[in-house]
């Protein structure tokens, strides 16, 4: 079993409902428990526009490999209407894989831990709510670095 980290958001339609209900699927998944949800967030988007998005982060044990696990969030957001129509599109639902355990991988489908996770106070916030002694790999502390995306704009929505 592995823990693995993932951030969820959504902007486009009942961006709440759609996040509650990808943290129940994920959840659901075979060979996998939730160990923690954080509280939901709204942000504003980051490198495009639309609609503020609706965030959380949770950790779940898995026996999913970091591939397979990719592959049913994957499977995940496009059962939620997810479309690619360029680089940060407005989203249904976007699950990323943020870390899997303390690995680095890096292949041509995936990138763990996230390229970007350590920028994001949508990430980091919510992160730290359920797992305040996170590490990321080959970055350090989460908990240290919220203070570098202090000038996001975040709010706790529950």
């Amino acid at each position: 079993m592995m823990r693995a980290s993932i951030g969820i958001g959504a902007n486009l339609g009942d961006a709440v409902q759609t996040v509650q209900a990808a943290i129940a699927a994920i959840a659901a998944l075979p060979d996998t428990t939730l160990v923690a949800a954080s509280s939901l967030y709204t942000s504003a988007p980051v490198d495009s526009s639309g609609d503020d998005y609706v965030n959380a982060v949770i950790q779940v044990e898995t026996g999913f490999t970091a591939e397979a696990l990719l592959t049913a969030l994957q499977t995940l957001e496009n059962q939620h209407g997810r479309e690619r129509p360029y680089r940060n599109a407005p989203r249904t639902l976007d699950l990323d894989m943020l870390l899997y355990g303390d690995q680095e991988i890096s292949s041509a489908t995936l990138q763990v831990p996230h390229p970007r996770m350590h920028e994001r106070a949508f990430v980091l916030l919510p992160l730290t709510e359920i797992a305040p002694e996170t590490r990321i790999p080959g970055i350090g502390a989460a908990l240290y670095l919220l203070e570098s995306v202090s000038d996001q704009r975040i709010r706790k929505l529950s």
